[in-house]
């Protein structure tokens, strides 16, 4: 079964349906303002969904949840991951790398297979929810052999539910907030002077340059309950909102409902002079659809003190110590501006060849190395570093302008525990920080 066309309107839940309710097994690809969806489907169970926007990252993101659980799950077998697997080529059949990368974990035993179909299922969740905001677009769908089927089926209409609620919620918080990916940041407007100083100093230890899904991440929360909790701010002008960055943004967002349920097109058939599919697919009747209420929830959760619903973040008050070695005044002085937070002591060596002695006597917490530098580059003064009884488990993060997959083998080898590539925003960089930080 192979059949493809172009959308004027694309209607994802009817099509799903259509999918979920025939006895053949298939790849639903929809390619939208460059995002590509894969949806994989076995007799109507669902088996794997994935969207091409970053989809490391979002593994990456569910795997740390589960490693408050699952200590296997370090930093060094995640990043083994992304080694492994995310530049690999692997062609059709559910050989996408994301859950190849998957299925090496169940191999190696970091997962039971339990595990994994928990894994699995919060993944789909994810990108269920975002192909349910896409528009217009073009598909293709092609047969699916079973022989090449997952070892987990999960159940279609579930899933879609679970998705519609989330995403009523969402519409709740629209126009303020249109995508999780869009990143809060507390205002220096005098607005903000009326707030007590418990509030502002809460709100700034929580607010670090991340997005709502990355931050929900690093503070283990749930990110529609972290936006919740911070739209009444937002709503009043305490908190501002960037746009998602790239690739991010090119994500649908979420819009307010504005028309009755029978013009949603979530709502109705999908017209048989816009989508053509193998005859196997029975037709489905506008009342097996779903029906999506015509309106949003009229309240946001929130309890009458804001202040007790926010987030706690992370308790440790201790000062980080970091050393930034490179021979580039100009990205110290960067670094330096970016880390200018009352949780770091920021100490800058621009000499790499006496580096090794001054981060000896400076002991700090987590090490930045720029890799190209005068004397001695990064990956030998990460090697010694290394050998040194101090700095056995110190995270190192090499910075660099090389992109090479060979380039971040030769980092691991030296035992850098990350690598961040320049140009970085401040984002990435207090992300992998903390990242690093808070293991």
């Amino acid at each position: 079964m192979t059949s493809c066309g172009t959308f004027q309107k694309l209607r994802p839940l009817s099509l799903l349906t259509h999918l979920s309710n025939s006895y053949d097994s298939a790849h639903l690809k929809v390619l939208s303002n460059s995002v590509a969806w894969s949806i994989y489907l076995d007799k109507g169970k669902i088996i794997y969904a994935s969207h091409s926007v970053e989809p490391f990252d979002r593994l990456d993101c569910h795997l740390r949840r589960l490693a408050h659980k699952i200590p296997s799950l370090s930093s060094d077998t995640r990043t083994k991951l992304r080694l492994m697997f995310e530049n690999e080529s692997r062609g059709e059949q559910l050989n996408i790398n994301d859950y190849q990368a998957i299925c090496w974990l169940i191999e190696h035993q970091h997962l039971t297979n339990v595990q994994a179909k928990n894994l699995i299922e919060g993944l789909v969740k994810e990108v269920i929810e975002s192909f349910l905001l896409v528009e217009e677009g073009s598909y293709e769908l092609h047969s699916f052999s079973e022989t090449n089927s997952g070892f987990c089926q999960l159940d279609l209409p579930s899933l879609v539910k679970y998705a519609e609620k989330q995403l009523q919620a969402w519409q709740a918080l629209a126009p303020e907030i249109v995508s999780p990916y869009q990143c809060p940041y507390l205002a220096s407007s005098p607005i903000n002077q009326k707030l007590s100083s418990e509030l502002r100093q809460k709100l700034t230890a929580i607010l670090k340059g991340f997005s709502f899904h990355h931050l929900a991440i690093l503070l283990n929360q749930d990110e529609l309950r972290l936006a919740q909790s911070l739209y009444p701010y937002i709503k009043a002008g305490n908190i501002l909102l960037q746009p998602p960055s790239a690739p991010f943004d090119r994500l649908p967002f979420i819009q307010s409902p504005k028309t009755p349920v029978n013009n949603y097109s979530l709502a109705l058939k999908i017209p048989t002079s816009k989508i053509t599919v193998a005859s196997s697919l029975p037709p489905t009747s506008t009342a097996q659809l779903p029906q999506i209420p015509s309106r949003p929830p009229q309240s946001v959760n929130v309890v009458s003190e804001p202040i007790n619903n926010l987030p706690e973040a992370p308790t440790n008050k201790k000062t980080y110590k970091i050393v930034c070695v490179d021979d580039s005044p100009a990205m110290l002085k960067e670094i330096s501006y970016f880390l200018d937070d009352e949780s770091f002591a920021v100490s800058t060596i621009n000499d790499p060849v006496k580096a090794l002695m001054q981060i000896v006597r400076l002991k700090p917490d987590l090490i930045l190395l720029d890799v190209k530098m005068a004397g001695i580059d990064g990956y030998e003064l990460c090697r010694l570093l290394r050998n040194h009884s101090f700095f056995k488990t110190t995270p190192i993060i090499m910075v660099t302008g090389n992109t090479g997959i060979i380039d971040r083998v030769k980092a691991r080898i030296v035992g850098a525990s990350g690598y961040l590539t320049k140009p970085f925003a401040q984002s990435d960089l207090l992300k992998i920080v903390f990242r690093h930080l808070s293991e």
